[in-house]
């Protein structure tokens, strides 16, 4: 029976190929339209989850700063301290902290030969480069033996290299940081860099034990924690509890210890992508019911000029549902033929199109912030079921219709 339902299908097709084809490509259309709709939606997501991923995704950037209410005897206002022991106390009481690092830093003046500018120094634990997700274009990254021998290494930013070097081979020289000589073993990959004021790409990294020679590190500056857990909002929590139960003030407070918790953005825009998903989804579906009513106007023509071939089909013993079946297959069968072309079409614009601008168009190495259109098995199921539930409605009216014509007045219609 199903042989059956194809070969009429294929032979009511065939008898009206201009009309067939046109509504093919109105439902190829449609459902091209919504795949690559679906694809732009996710290529967005995957944007910025790779803008967030480029400094760090699961990461938290911890500063501390003024009480904002008075507690333990203190008035609000008073200056928080934080020292290496409170590190040493968050490493040791909250395991979901998996590497966690002190942090100071001030504007330095930078000189190589006759050239000096003034950088922003940075001086971390090795961990940073696991914790900032560093990626190292030449040389390498100060290491742990580094750290305890309080060697003067420096890793320095493509543009410190380019400003400092300008494009002679930096790694073994030797740059002078206020004054004191240190050895450049490495320069990092640049990073995206939203605007000329952003000096992400202009910092220059020294072991935490060396900085100690330039400035005062007896209290930190900042510190950076990087964790596993998904429950991050907790993360943070316990974080502030824990400082604030060392330090004796109110753990509401959050003016007193300022944390910038990347997921927490991250978490957003994941929101804003799911919303603009449904809301592109919604309007490759409409665009695709204009494919469908097209579809459902054919059949439409169609059963009113085989009303005499109903009658006849009726008249030798066909059931309702056998004519029913009949014109649904017919329709269902013009919505596959359609799609087909449409995902093929849907791939061939994709692959073509490649990259769309996004964020390297306000900042400077984010290609990998702009929207690639691929589409996924996902979205390609998704369009699919679109796809079929726009044929079964546009083929059930017509193929009820034609299933209900009375075969008597079927047969005397001319």
């Amino acid at each position: 029976m199903f042989r059956d339902l194809l070969t009429e299908a294929y032979n009511a097709m065939r008898h009206n190929r201009r009309r067939t084809a046109l509504t093919m490509l109105g439902m190829a259309w449609g459902i091209a339209t919504v795949c690559m709709l679906l694809a732009y939606g996710d290529g967005f997501g995957r944007a910025c989850e790779n803008i967030f991923a480029s400094f760090g995704t699961k990461m938290m950037f911890i500063v501390p700063g003024r009480t904002s209410m008075q507690a333990g005897g203190d008035k609000a206002g008073t200056q928080l301290r934080l020292t290496l022991d409170d590190i040493d106390m968050l490493g040791a009481n909250i395991p979901q902290i998996t590497h966690i690092t002190p942090s100071n830093g001030k504007t330095a003046t930078t000189q190589y030969e006759g050239r000096s500018f003034d950088f922003d120094l940075v001086g971390e634990r090795p961990i940073t480069y696991n914790i900032r997700a560093m990626n190292i274009d030449q040389g390498r990254f100060y290491n742990g033996e580094d750290e305890a021998q309080r060697a003067r290494v420096a890793v320095i930013g493509p543009e410190a290299k380019e400003k400092l070097f300008s494009g002679r081979n930096a790694l073994g020289e030797h740059i002078r940081i206020d004054g004191i000589s240190f050895e450049v073993i490495g320069i990092y990959t640049a990073k995206m860099q939203a605007g000329d004021g952003n000096n992400i790409n202009r910092l220059v990294f020294i072991p935490y034990s060396t900085i100690g020679d330039i400035m005062d590190t007896h209290y930190l500056g900042s510190f950076l924690v990087s964790y596993e857990t998904n429950e991050f909002e907790q993360l943070e929590q316990n974080i502030r509890n824990a400082i604030a139960d060392q330090h004796k003030y109110n753990p509401a407070d959050r003016r007193a210890l300022m944390v910038f918790n990347l997921m927490v953005q991250l978490h957003q825009f994941q929101i804003i992508s799911i919303g603009l998903k449904i809301l592109l989804g919604f309007i490759g579906t409409l665009t695709l019911g204009i494919g469908g009513v097209g579809l459902m106007n054919i059949m439409l023509v169609s059963v009113t000029q085989r009303t005499r071939e109903i009658g006849v089909e009726k008249a030798l013993g066909a059931r309702r549902r056998d004519i029913f079946l009949q014109f649904l297959a017919e329709a269902l069968a013009i919505t596959l033929m359609g799609g087909i072309v449409g995902i093929i079409l849907a791939y061939a614009v994709s692959l073509s199109v490649g990259r769309l601008t996004l964020y390297s168009a306000i900042a400077k190495y984010a290609e990998g912030g702009d929207v690639r259109l691929m589409i996924n098995p996902m979205t390609l199921l998704i369009a699919v079921g679109i796809l079929m539930g726009v044929g079964l409605v546009s083929g059930m009216l017509p193929a009820i219709r034609a299933s209900r014509l009375d075969p008597i007045e079927a047969l005397r219609y001319e």
